[in-house]
């Protein structure tokens, strides 16, 4: 067999040594760094608990289970996200070149002058409406200078119009639920349009049966919405059909804290509230003619 040089298997016949260098580093599984932005569902490595971002605060999160209890870890190392190890990093402060947006989707206004409230109002249908109203309108409502206030049941519209009486520059929207043909509710805002305040206020509905229903339940990782039996007290009826706690009233509160925690913005909101919402903004804040 002929002689073979070392020039016929290139400069280096062997290769590199492969003790050079820090040879245990390319053995060493990187692991990848995910921001913990809000709502983003992570799992703990060691303790199996899995929940959604719901809060972060010098260099501790808070996640929520989809029963939502709610438990606190420092950021690093320990999570899995889609079942791969990560690192949870604190998220990249937005820089001013690209424009916040507020969670119903107007830009913001970081350095307004305070505004003061407008005498116009806005009524709305209980206190979950109005914390729904406000965290995601709440922004816009506070540069626009307009206050929501709940009504305890649209049974006291007339007497609530009554003492805020209604007048030029002093406007009345009132959002109320389950506004459909031959209902109470309707028939009570059909009262309202032929009353003395008619030319001041807007009574505007959406069809949902409660609030709880304007929240597309993809958010909270349902197909749907369950059809509850007349007789059966809608709320309980939820919280029974999803498995949730409902006993007591403080179980139904739990709930729907549970449900307000899934709604980042207006996306999460079915389109026959976000236009109702809109064009009461849009009624009290526009100057009478």
């Amino acid at each position: 067999m002929p002689a073979t040089s070392h020039d016929d298997f290139g400069p280096d016949r062997y290769g590199s040594d492969v003790l050079a260098g820090d040879w245990k580093a390319r053995t060493r599984k990187v692991i990848p760094t995910v921001e913990a932005e809000r709502d983003l569902v992570v799992e703990l490595a060691e303790s199996g608990f899995c929940g959604a971002i719901v809060g972060l605060e010098k260099g501790v999160v808070t996640l929520e289970d989809r029963f939502g209890a709610r438990r606190m870890f420092p950021l690093g190392h320990g999570f899995l996200v889609d079942g791969e190890a990560v690192q949870l990093v604190a998220p990249t402060p937005k820089g001013p070149a690209g424009r916040r947006r507020t969670a119903s989707g107007s830009f913001a206004v970081d350095s307004g002058p305070a505004r003061v409230a407008l005498p116009s109002r806005i009524f709305v249908e209980g206190r979950q409406d109005a914390e729904l109203v406000e965290k995601v309108w709440g922004a816009d409502l506070r540069i626009e200078g307009v206050v929501v206030e709940y009504l305890q049941g649209v049974d006291v519209l007339g007497d609530v119009l009554a003492d805020f009486r209604p007048g030029p520059g002093r406007k009345a929207g009132v959002l109320v639920d389950h506004l459909v043909p031959g209902s109470k509710e309707q028939r009570i805002a059909d009262a309202v349009a032929r009353g003395p305040h008619r030319a001041h206020v807007l009574v505007v509905g959406h069809p949902f049966i409660d609030i709880w229903q304007s929240v597309k339940p993809a958010r909270l990782g349902k197909a749907a919405w369950p059809v509850i039996p007349r007789g059966t007290d809608w709320k309980h009826g939820v919280c029974e059909a999803f498995g949730w706690p409902h006993a007591e009233q403080a179980d139904i509160a739990r709930a729907w804290q549970h449900i307000l925690g899934r709604v980042r913005g207006y996306g999460d909101l079915e389109p026959a509230l976000l236009g109702r919402v809109e064009e009461l903004i849009d009624f009290v804040t526009t100057p009478a003619a």
